[in-house]
C-alpha cells in the first residue's frame, strides 16, 4: 500500500512575513519520511499553488523561509520540498536520482491544503531544482507551467563544469560520467522533454559561473526541436544571483507569467 504524498506530521514555523503562515510539513515519499515548508497567504481565497523546488545539496541552497513567503505573498500556495536527507528527513539527497519522488509526491501535499486551487500547480524551480522540475513535469500530468531560473539540464555538464562538486556528485552517483555513464545519463531530463506538455519559462543570468548559460540553451534547444510551448527570458548582465531590486521584480514577473499560463489553460 502506498502513502506517497500523504502528510504524516506537520509543525507551525515562524513567518518573516505577517501575511503569510507557513508550516514544516513531514511527508510519505517512496516509504521514507521527507521534511517541506509550506507558505500559504493568511487571506482567505482560492490559490494557485507552486512547487519551489530548491537549488543546492544538504544545507547548501537550503529552503529559505522569507523567499517562499515571498512567492506566497504574490497570492499562491507554495510547498517547498527539502528533499530527502535534509533537515531531519529520511534517506539521502541522490542530486535528481531517486530523490525526484520527493518533487512529484510533493504536489499531493499541497494539493491537501484547502486554499489550493488543485487545478493550477506551477513548478518554479532554481538551480539543480531545474532538474528537478524538469522529471517532475516529464512524470505528472497536472502541471500548469514550468518556470527554471539559473536551473541545471545535464547532470554531465554540471559534473563537468562544477571542480568544486564532482566529490559529492561522485559519492551521490557512484562516479564520473565516464566510469559510471547510466548513472549520469537517467539523471539527466534532456533526452525525455518530448514528455513535458506544461509551458516552460527559462530564466538565467548569461554571466552564471555556478550553472553555465550553455544549460539554459540545451534546454531550450531540446524544447524547440520538439516544438514545446517555452519562452526565454536572458540577461547579459546577471550572474547565478540577482540584485535584491531586480530579484524581486522578476518574482513579480515570473508570477505573473504564471497565472496567464493559468488562464490560458482554463
Amino acid at each position: 500500500m502506498t502513502h506517497n504524498g500523504v502528510i504524516v506530521h506537520r509543525r507551525p514555523y515562524p513567518s518573516p512575513n505577517p501575511h503569510v503562515v507557513l508550516e514544516e510539513i513531514t511527508y510519505w515519499s517512496d516509504g521514507i519520511k521527507v521534511k517541506g515548508m509550506m507558505a500559504e497567504p493568511i487571506a482567505a481565497g482560492n490559490y494557485e499553488g507552486i512547487i519551489y523546488l530548491r537549488g543546492g545539496m544538504q544545507h547548501i541552497g537550503m529552503v529559505r523561509p522569507a523567499r517562499i513567503a515571498q512567492f506566497a505573498t504574490q497570492g499562491f500556495v507554495v510547498f517547498a520540498p527539502y528533499y530527502r536527507g535534509n533537515r531531519g528527513g529520511e534517506g539521502r539527497d541522490e542530486f535528481a536520482g531517486a530523490d525526484r519522488q520527493d518533487a512529484i509526491y510533493a504536489i499531493d501535499v499541497l494539493k491537501q491544503n484547502p486554499k489550493t486551487n488543485r487545478e493550477k500547480i506551477h513548478l518554479f524551480a532554481f538551480s539543480r531544482g531545474g532538474i528537478m522540475a524538469l522529471w517532475t513535469a516529464i512524470l505528472r500530468d497536472d502541471i500548469t507551467s514550468v518556470v527554471t531560473w539559473a536551473g541545471v539540464s545535464d547532470v554531465v555538464f554540471t559534473y563537468q563544469e562544477r571542480k568544486d562538486m564532482r566529490r559529492m556528485m561522485k559519492r551521490v552517483i557512484g562516479g564520473t560520467p565516464n566510469n559510471m555513464p547510466e548513472g549520469y545519463r537517467e539523471r539527466t531530463a534532456l533526452f525525455r522533454v518530448d514528455e513535458i506538455d506544461a509551458p516552460v519559462l527559462i530564466i538565467h543570468g548569461m554571466l552564471d559561473t555556478n550553472v553555465s548559460f550553455q544549460q539554459a540553451v540545451l534546454l531550450e534547444n531540446a524544447l524547440r526541436e520538439h516544438q514545446k510551448d517555452y519562452e526565454t527570458w536572458y540577461f547579459p548582465q546577471y550572474t547565478h544571483y540577482f540584485p535584491p531590486v531586480q530579484n524581486a521584480e522578476l518574482v513579480r514577473d515570473l508570477c505573473d507569467w504564471m497565472r496567464k499560463q493559468g488562464e490560458q489553460r482554463g
